[in-house]
């Protein structure tokens, strides 16, 4: 999720853990635990683009990580605020709920996490959420708001951290039912429409959760579209593209080029815009995609082979949008 959802919700979750008088201490140290994973992008400063892509999410959203900062969190908390009669035990259970929490809700959106590196590079992803999804923030934001206002007594704190951590839970077992919803559908049309494919996923389109971004494939290239969860026929509009691996042949060998297939997941194409050579992932959708079903993926990379370096090029997701995109893509929505 977006940084600002994690200290929202971590503060939150700070309230609930404690009340009574210390919950806005709390707020502060939930919120820095929650932010602490993403420390990661640190990493920017030195590492090149492509490296940075596998190191975002990885090391510092493990279990590891989590297993050293937990307990340096409680040690910290526990002599900063000394005298108190709060339980180590308690710190522990508090920080361990927060960095979990952080860890659990960037493996329901598509970026990948690293958990149990670096004993592994496996990276997990359930694709059912959107990285940034008002629906899911816009209650632990407004909570947050309210409990840094409200005096630290008030009677009235239990309903708004309720408020903040409940309706997002709520909104997230919506969104976990949905993908199960949206996978049992587009299996269904594969079979249908004959759609060959070693391997598929789906995941949401920006900003909701009621239209999802399915691909499905293999060696040869992939098939793109868009399916509702209002969608009434039992279709999906699918646009082929050809993954044209023998394009990256001759630079294989660049390790640059070898860090954006394994961020990829193997869910890339390659293509050529006039002389330059283009690698587009395609785990993060097209561009107003569902307007223009030939658009250009979100995240695509300049490759130059004659100077060995990545032109790294993450286009905006919103770009291009404007009133008339707006109202296609509500339309799109409601199954139109």
């Amino acid at each position: 999720m977006d940084s600002i959802t994690h200290i929202a919700l971590g503060a939150c979750i700070g309230e609930a853990f404690f009340e009574k008088g210390f919950g806005k201490k709390a707020m502060i140290w939930g919120a820095l635990a929650q932010s602490i994973p993403d420390i990661d992008f640190l990493a920017a400063f030195w590492l090149d683009p492509s490296a940075n892509l596998l190191a975002h999410r990885g090391i510092t959203h493990s279990l590891l990580f989590a297993a050293v900062m937990i307990p340096a969190f409680a040690f910290t908390a526990d002599h900063v605020h000394r005298p108190h009669d709060i339980s180590f035990r308690k710190w522990l259970l508090f920080f361990a709920t927060e960095i979990l929490v952080h860890l659990f809700l960037d493996g329901y959106n598509n970026y990948g996490v690293g958990w149990f590196e670096p004993f592994s590079d496996i990276r997990f992803s359930l694709n059912a959420i959107y990285v940034a999804d008002a629906f899911f923030s816009l209650w632990a934001g407004i909570a947050f708001v309210v409990l840094a206002v409200l005096n630290r007594f008030h009677r009235h704190r239990r309903f708004w951290w309720r408020f903040g951590v409940f309706l997002p839970a709520a909104y997230l077992l919506l969104c976990s039912y949905n993908k199960f919803r949206i996978d049992q559908e587009a299996r269904e049309i594969f079979a249908l429409q004959k759609i060959p494919h070693e391997r598929y996923f789906t995941t949401p389109a920006p900003l909701q959760n009621w239209l999802w971004y399915v691909v499905a494939g293999d060696d040869s290239g992939y098939y793109v579209g868009f399916r509702s969860v209002l969608d009434q026929k039992k279709e999906i509009r699918f646009n082929y593209f050809p993954r044209n691996d023998s394009m990256l042949n001759p630079l294989m060998l660049r390790e640059d080029v070898q860090h954006l297939v394994k961020f990829s997941q193997q869910f890339y194409t390659v293509e050529k815009w006039n002389d330059t050579l283009v690698f587009n992932d395609l785990r993060f959708g097209q561009i107003i995609g569902w307007d223009d079903p030939k658009a250009r993926f979100v995240f695509h990379y300049f490759l130059q082979p004659a100077t060995r370096d990545l032109a790294f090029m993450q286009k905006g997701r919103l770009e291009g949008w404007n009133r008339e995109v707006l109202r296609k893509y509500w339309h799109r929505i409601f199954g139109n």
